[in-house]
């Protein structure tokens, strides 16, 4: 029997989602594992960690040998313990006797500077790093208004709007879903803030754009890509977040709603409906051969797309490890095929032959 391991910085993380997954996982002939990265022993290369026991629906503490498919649904932030997991992921991922579900993406302006070159770079906001207070009051004095977003950033955390009127700048951003405000009255106090946050964590600045619906709600279009038991893409679902009126960020961690897609396209003028329609299937059909062709294999997508208030059509965010709030929100019905889909790409990379499995290995290697 396949041994499938998921991998979280906490054995608590996404309990309800890989509950769900491990349920399942015998009647497609598979054994389901979940651990820590950092509770792999250096020498004897074991795993402490949890099986589930089908007989008793429930986890039960095991040891054995690290799986050969992995899972990997860690989320890293700057902490210690991040950073450790993340070496011995990196680790497993030369390793040619595991096979990863998906190889995951590099930061946010590093995939901004691999696909500005391909055929995506006309929906893609102008990226540049934030290094310092200096460099972004010049993008500022040329924009007037203009968003910092972490390059490692998630779930919108970290997120800023900035605005320059005459001599005073107003910051904006979302925590614990309230909006936070604040105007510094000259450069100065302003820089000294900047500077104490783009030092601790890299960010970059992008251009904002007016992506909001008639009541001034924040808002985009999340759609979730997978592949099949045969390897193939498919587009499982797609639905509409919406944030706070006034505000800044559509993701539900920052207190978003959801709507259905359907709901919303309709809601357009038939011809703008059609163009969005048009121009979102050519988005989501180049947009994963384009990221596999640069990079390692991917198992899922997450794409967020924005709609400016001038019909402008951009990626806002593309997340190798995507949520599924929203499409279990709009789309009860695929609660199974969502849970079923790691085990049936499972299942398919352990039945390809070893020399397919080898030539991924190598592009590993080469990365």
């Amino acid at each position: 029997m396949t041994a499938i391991g998921i991998m979280s910085l906490h054995l608590e993380s996404e309990a309800p989602y890989i509950n769900e997954i491990a349920a399942l996982a015998k009647s497609y002939g598979m054994e389901c594992c979940r651990f820590i990265p950092s509770r792999i022993h250096p020498h004897t290369q074991q795993v402490k960690g949890m099986k589930y026991d089908s007989e008793a629906n429930g986890w039960m503490d095991a040891e054995f040998p690290v799986p050969a498919i992995l899972y990997d649904r860690c989320f890293y932030g700057e902490d210690e313990h991040s950073k450790q997991c993340l070496a011995i992921v990196s680790w497993l991922k030369k390793r040619g006797d595991v096979t990863f579900l998906g190889y995951g993406l590099p930061n946010k302006l590093e995939l901004y500077d691999t696909l500005k070159t391909t055929k995506l770079s006309p929906y893609l906001p102008q990226s540049q790093p934030a290094n310092d207070s200096k460099a972004v009051l010049k993008e500022l004095a040329a924009k007037d208004r203009i968003i910092l977003k972490p390059i490692n950033g998630s779930q919108g955390h970290g997120i800023y709007f900035l605005k320059r009127s005459n001599k005073t700048i107003h910051v904006k951003t979302e925590k614990q879903n309230k909006l936070v405000s604040r105007i510094f009255p000259n450069e100065s106090k302003f820089m000294k803030w900047l500077d104490s946050l783009v030092t601790r964590f890299p960010y970059m600045m992008q251009p904002y754009y007016e992506l909001y619906n008639q009541n001034l709600q924040p808002f985009d279009i999340r759609v979730l890509l997978q592949k099949n038991e045969q390897g193939k893409w498919r587009e499982l679902g797609r639905g509409i977040r919406i944030g706070q009126s006034g505000g800044i960020l559509s993701n539900l961690s920052a207190g978003g709603s959801v709507i259905s897609f359907s709901e919303w396209i309709s809601s357009l003028p038939p011809s703008s409906a059609d163009y969005i329609k048009q121009e979102l299937h050519y988005i989501l059909t180049e947009l994963p051969k384009l990221l596999e062709k640069e990079f390692l294999p991917l198992f899922e997508i997450g794409a967020d797309i924005g709609i400016a208030k001038n019909g402008s059509i951009w990626i806002l965010d593309i997340n190798s490890k995507p949520g599924r709030k929203v499409l279990l929100q709009t789309h009860p019905e695929l609660a199974e095929t969502l849970y079923r889909a790691p085990l049936l790409y499972g299942r398919y990379l352990s039945q390809k032959e070893q020399t397919e499995r080898k030539s991924i290995y190598a592009r590993t290697l080469s990365h």
